[in-house]
């Protein structure tokens, strides 16, 4: 995890925080002005930067990556290891809000990729209840170990989003981890953008928008 994250500051009084974890190869500073577009005035956004590691889907060229990515079949090998990893540094960044005087009821977690699903394992592995989590096409990963790994209530809501032309991250890959999701937690929606490749769309920001807007209310 990288120590200086790309950080927006509130633009009004400070009440809610946005942890946003980019895919692979890529930075915070990559999906950093996306997420300032649609926070509101009390958020402040927090975009990180993973380390560079050999990657073996990649012939293990060295990129910016949460942990090796081995596979983006359902049933190919997983990097245990560095996933829970990675999972208790996101934790150590929510934790730092929490004391900083942000509850956890108002911070939430998302991710693109490889990013979301780091997202949805550290988010579902986290004890105390986020305000959500934000997973954008994507997939769960170790799969298998939910919903006993599951720490979070299981009220907490989940949004994912996939594109259906998605030749990455297979369309089919996020419905399967969206079908096991919604064994375990109560409140999850899954959003298809008819058209979308491995990408985001102004629709996709528009229904994020309108997630963060019904959990984190203006603080009054």
């Amino acid at each position: 995890m990288a120590l200086n994250p790309v950080v927006l500051k509130a633009s009004a009084k400070h009440t809610s925080t946005l942890i946003f974890l980019h895919g692979l190869g890529d930075t915070g500073h990559g999906w950093v002005e996306a997420m300032g577009a649609i926070r509101p005035a009390h958020m402040k956004v927090i975009c990180p930067t993973a380390k560079t590691m050999p990657v073996t889907l990649n012939s293990g060229f060295e990129m910016p990556s949460w942990f090796d990515l081995k596979s983006l079949e359902i049933s190919g090998e997983e990097d245990t290891d560095g996933i829970k990893k990675a999972a208790t540094n996101v934790h150590a960044m929510i934790q730092s809000e929490i004391q900083g005087g942000i509850p956890s009821n108002r911070i939430i977690l998302g991710g693109f990729s490889q990013g979301g699903a780091l997202a949805l394992y550290a988010g579902l592995t986290f004890a105390e209840p986020l305000a959500g989590i934000m997973a954008l096409s994507c997939w769960l990963p170790l799969g298998k170990s939910f919903p006993a790994a599951r720490k979070a209530p299981d009220t907490v809501p989940i949004i994912q989003c996939h594109g259906d032309c998605d030749p990455l991250v297979k369309y089919s890959y996020g419905q399967l981890s969206s079908s096991l999701l919604k064994t375990f937690m109560k409140n999850t929606q899954f959003t298809t953008y008819r058209g979308m490749s491995h990408s985001s769309s102004n629709d996709e920001m528009d229904d994020l928008k309108t997630f963060i807007e019904k959990y984190i209310p203006t603080a009054v």
